[in-house]
Order: C-alpha cells, then structure tokens, then sequence
C-alpha cells in the first residue's frame, strides 16, 4: 500500500508540475492566446480550468502525504520485523573476542610510517 501510495504522489507532483508551468504568473497563462472576445470556451474559463485543477492536484497532494504517514506510523511491515529480529539476536549474542594462542605473543601491526 505504501508503494502504490508513493507512485500516486510521484504523478500527481508531475502532473502539479505541469499545470503550474502552463499558467503565467500574471493571470495570462494560456488565455494570452485567445485574447479574441469572440472565442467559445472564453478566456476565463481555461484560467478557471487550471486554478481548480491546480488546487484539486494541491489538496490531494497533501491528503496523499497524511495517509502515508498514517500508513508507516501504523506498524512495522514483515520486511522491517525480520531486520529488527536479525538486530536483536546480534545484539543478544556474545562476543568473542580472538586470542593468541597459549605460549605465543599477541599479534602486532606494522607501525605506520
């Protein structure tokens, strides 16, 4: 569920990305083009166009981005468990610590020059 939930913010990012380099920032954006009064779909209505699907894209950008964070808040997954259990044996387990042999002195390196 969290990796569909990430591919859906990763195209609604792209697709909120293209809206918002199509509109121009002084409110021209595509209706500079159709600056005729005499058009059917009107100026105004390609600049409604793209304000409400910037905002729609916004608002599920932000709804996307809360359910993932419920959704990796809720529980670790199998794939985490099976870490988490690897970590704990490791931690649990002693150390051996390596030994000259009886009657042999410790093992010494070079000196650095």
């Amino acid at each position: 569920m969290y990796l569909v939930l990430s591919i859906i913010v990763v195209i609604v990012c792209v697709l909120l990305g293209l809206i918002v380099l199509i509109q121009n920032p002084k409110g021209g954006g595509l209706t500079s083009n159709f600056s005729s009064s005499s058009q059917l779909m009107g100026v105004q209505k390609t600049g409604d166009f793209l304000e409400k699907g910037t905002w729609a894209l916004g608002i599920a950008l932000m709804v996307l981005s809360l359910a993932i964070n419920v959704i990796s808040k809720s529980g670790p997954s199998s794939a985490t468990s099976q870490y988490k259990d690897q970590i704990d044996k490791s931690l649990k387990a002693p150390v051996a610590t390596p030994t000259a042999p009886a009657g042999q002195a410790p093992l010494q390196l070079p000196a650095k020059k």
